[in-house]
Order: structure tokens, then C-alpha cells, then sequence
């Protein structure tokens, strides 16, 4: 049984939790957010808890059933509190800054990048070397800072580049001199 998807969710107050056949609905204080799941998985929602129960033992309802769980779970933490990645910007004359609701990405290109936020997603840049991407839906959050670091992915031999906050970027070692 898997461990994640045996765990119940705890629905904080404030949150509606909406069930339509295989259509999920989350509205909270911060939003609403809305999923297809999968027809096999059956969802039990209670007054302040969810949970999520297979079928069968059957490798793919084992598989679906804490990616399902988690899912869910992510939804309802989405409408509460919300997610953000933090991205910052290593080397010299690297920077970012904020102009209307787009980003304006100065990374070392002849001319600047600019990012325009999809719906459901804002941009914070506290300082010229730091993005953070905040949104309500997880997977959208995650999807848009890799596009940003896709922009210029840090290179290894000087780590130079947009990198997420806390991330070790493995250095290799340049060239090694001529011997006599």
C-alpha cells in the first residue's frame, strides 16, 4: 500500500472541495483550481478530510494512487498558501528587473530577454540578481522558472548563468596547463 496515498488530507477552513464525477474542484482564499483525475481512482471527500482509495492492486492503480494523493494535496496547499521557486542570477552583469507585469532578463545575450507571465502566475524581483515566480498551482509554478532558467542554464566551469536558489551547480576543472 503506498505510504503517501494511505495519508489523508486535511481541508483548512475556508476551502471548498467540489467532486464531479472524475472532475476535482479546489476554491480557496487564494483561488480556484480545477482537475481531471483519473476514473479508476476513487476520491472520498468528508467534512474536513480527503482521501484517496484504489481499486485494485494492479501496478497502474498502485501507481496512480499517491501521485493522486499528492495531486489533491497540492491543490488544496495552492488555494491556501500558495507555491514560488526562487531563481537567481550568477555572473558578472547578470541581471533581472521588472518592467509592467513582464520580467527583462539582461544574461550576457546582445539584447535583453524579456518573460511575459502565463495566467495564474507573478513575477518579485527583490533585487537586480534574484526572481522569485509565485502561483497557486504547482506544476505551473515549476514549469515557468525552468522556462526562465532555460533562458541561459548555468555552465559548469565558471557557474555562470540562472540558477534556482540552493542549487549546487557541479564545477568542472579547466583546461590543465602544457607539461614539460
Amino acid at each position: 500500500m503506498s505510504r503517501i496515498g494511505r495519508k489523508a488530507i486535511q481541508v483548512p477552513a475556508g476551502v471548498n472541495v467540489t467532486l464531479d464525477n472524475t472532475l476535482i474542484t479546489v476554491k480557496g482564499p487564494k483561488g480556484t483550481l480545477s482537475r481531471e483525475l483519473h476514473k479508476d481512482m476513487k476520491i472520498i471527500i468528508a467534512e474536513n478530510e480527503i482521501s484517496v482509495e484504489r481499486p485494485s492492486d494492479h501496478k497502474l492503480h498502485r501507481s496512480l494512487h499517491g501521485t493522486t494523493r499528492s495531486v489533491v494535496a497540492n491543490m488544496v496547499n495552492g488555494v491556501t498558501e500558495g507555491f514560488q521557486k526562487t531563481l537567481e542570477l550568477v555572473g558578472v552583469g547578470y541581471r533581472a528587473s521588472k518592467a509592467g507585469d513582464k520580467v527583462v532578463l539582461n544574461v550576457g545575450y546582445s539584447h535583453p530577454v524579456e518573460i511575459t507571465p502565463e495566467s495564474g502566475i507573478e513575477f518579485d524581483v527583490p533585487a537586480n540578481t534574484k526572481i522569485i515566480v509565485k502561483g497557486i498551482d504547482k506544476e505551473l509554478v515549476g514549469a515557468f522558472a525552468a522556462k526562465i532558467r532555460a533562458v541561459r542554464e548555468p555552465e559548469p566551469y565558471k557557474g555562470k548563468g540562472i540558477k534556482y536558489e540552493g542549487e549546487r551547480i557541479l564545477r568542472k576543472e579547466g583546461k590543465a596547463g602544457k607539461k614539460k
